[in-house]
């Protein structure tokens, strides 16, 4: 059993590690839906980090309004958004209110594996944050 810490950075970025452990994925964010940076895998540098985040909002931000000019739909709902390049792929799923997980995969990645293990995380997001606050016990109190 490893005892290292998952390569992630800032107090959200735990949704990241079972993403990161994924064959071929190479980097993941999660974003605010104005392109605010939430947290981010360590090996990405900051700068980066926060244009990945800015970019995932004005991807998302894209395919709602391409989408809207093919259904005339105003407000449709993502499920997820997948940009493919020689490099790789960049994958980006909403991940509760004004929030989205984005992740880059390489070229080889499973797609199918990684689109699932998204959701996955986005379901253990949203139940952590809604979550009440822990109480601290009677005994504490006193």
């Amino acid at each position: 059993m490893s005892t290292s810490r998952p390569p992630v950075t800032d107090e959200i970025s735990w949704v990241l590690a079972p993403l990161l452990e994924l064959p071929g994925v190479l980097h993941a964010v999660i974003a605010t839906g104005d392109g605010l940076i939430e947290g981010a895998s360590k090996d990405l540098s900051r700068a980066s980090a926060e244009r990945v985040a800015a970019m995932t909002a004005t991807v998302h931000a894209a395919a709602r309004a391409f989408t809207t000019a093919f259904t005339d739909v105003e407000q449709p709902k993502l499920a997820q958004t997948v940009v493919e390049s020689d490099l790789g792929f960049a994958i980006v799923v909403p991940a509760g209110q004004n929030t989205s997980l984005a992740v880059f995969a390489a070229p080889d990645a499973q797609l199918g594996n990684v689109a699932y293990q998204m959701q996955v995380q986005v379901a253990a997001l949203s139940r952590a944050m809604a979550s009440p606050a822990r109480q601290q016990d009677a005994v504490a109190r006193t």
